[in-house]
């Protein structure tokens, strides 16, 4: 069939691999000019890189990636250890992949390469959808009409596809403002557990620091938080001030304090929610990632549920035609959103993993495998 995709992303990317596999002619469209190294961090749990096992890249990956040995979580001003979840190759025993955690740039561009050549069209972005005749259109800003069989909207939290399926519905401030910095390694000085994935759980789930190693090992990812009244500024790397996020955490224990103290800046951006979907498509037109289930980072599951989806809808998709579609994304839809609804509430509630260790529910699922239930 033809495919297009609004929307190249990690989410779009790893669909149109999937969908490629099965002979699929794929177009993705996507407003930027190409992609650069911005951002930083991408937590690929033992769920996501399972799944990309399977579309082939795994190894790849790899190659730039560091795999975290604990998950760790501490209590922000005595510092003392409330679970400790071993990963590694004690996750790749348990859930038959690693947990991996990667530059955004090396995961996006290990996805591109995989693609059949020309797949993405850049600077063309996707500002509407609509039901053809024959299936789905996608309306781009310069006013083209790409007409497809089947039409997938990836195209994040403020989806145009989305907005055209299910009507105007802006996302909710969360009152948490992000920051984001990553320093070389040799900065973290004598500050222990470096090589793991460590949460550091403030007196309020307003406050947090969160740190794990990238690019080998190399650097080491900080992300923090701090409440905010509002919100009006657009982007997602805002400078942030390192000075001001120092003192939000001068109360915290001195290794927490020690992960701030080596960051030399940091960028920021605000947290966005929106409620759980009762459905995601309408004929031939579907949603995937953030399009769909937009969420808060607290569980480090927001690129792994939109690779989820990404192989649940290609195997809904395999051996369909145009005429049957519609049906196999009811299947998508039936197979996904019971899961991803529990994910964006849990990352609301920001207690996962605090204490105990409840992890198989996340870090076991098998996309490849998991049932494709009738739809509802």
């Amino acid at each position: 069939m033809k495919i297009g995709i609004a929307g190249g992303g990690v989410g779009g990317m790893a669909a149109a691999i999937a969908l490629q596999k099965q002979g699929h002619d794929v177009t993705i469209f996507e407003r930027a000019r190409a992609f650069g190294r911005i951002g930083a961090d991408v937590n690929l749990t033992p769920n996501a890189v399972h799944a990309l096992d399977g579309l082939g890249i795994g190894e790849l990956l790899r190659t730039t990636a560091a795999r975290p040995e604990y998950r760790i979580s501490r209590t922000w001003d005595t510092g003392e250890e409330t679970s400790r979840l071993p990963m590694s190759t004690a996750a790749e025993e348990r859930y038959g992949a690693p947990q991996l955690t990667i530059h955004r740039a090396d995961l996006l561009a290990a996805l591109e390469n995989t693609l059949t050549e020309n797949t993405i069209r850049f600077t063309s972005q996707v500002i509407a959808a609509e039901e053809g005749g024959s299936g789905a259109v996608a309306i781009l800003s310069d006013g083209t009409r790409f007409e497809a069989d089947a039409l997938i909207g990836a195209d994040g939290i403020h989806s145009a596809v989305r907005h055209s399926l299910f009507g105007e519905d802006h996302p909710r401030f969360t009152g948490l403002v992000s920051y984001r910095a990553v320093f070389p390694r040799e900065r973290g000085g004598n500050i222990p557990n470096l090589d793991s994935f460590t949460k550091w759980w403030g007196p309020t789930p307003e406050r947090q620091i969160v740190t794990f190693p990238l690019n080998l090992g190399s650097e080491i990812f900080v992300f923090a938080t701090t409440p905010q009244d509002d919100w009006a500024e657009e982007g997602w790397t805002l400078p942030g001030d390192i000075g001001e996020l120092r003192e939000a955490y001068a109360d915290f224990h001195p290794e927490a304090r020690a992960l701030l103290d080596a960051c030399e800046s940091v960028t920021r951006s605000a947290l966005h929610v929106r409620e759980p979907m009762q459905r995601w498509s309408k004929g031939r037109i579907t949603l995937l990632g953030d399009a769909a289930h937009p969420m808060v980072p607290f569980m480090a599951q927001g690129a792994c549920m939109a690779i989820e989806d990404a192989v649940v809808l290609a195997r809904a998709l395999s051996g369909a035609v145009p005429d049957t579609v519609s049906e196999a994304f009811k299947h998508y839809e039936a197979a996904r959103i019971p899961r991803t609804a529990r994910v964006q509430e849990g990352s609301l509630a920001n207690n996962w993993l605090k204490k105990g260790s409840n992890a198989d529910w996340v870090y076991g699922y098998d996309a490849w495998e998991t049932a494709l239930s009738e739809s509802t």
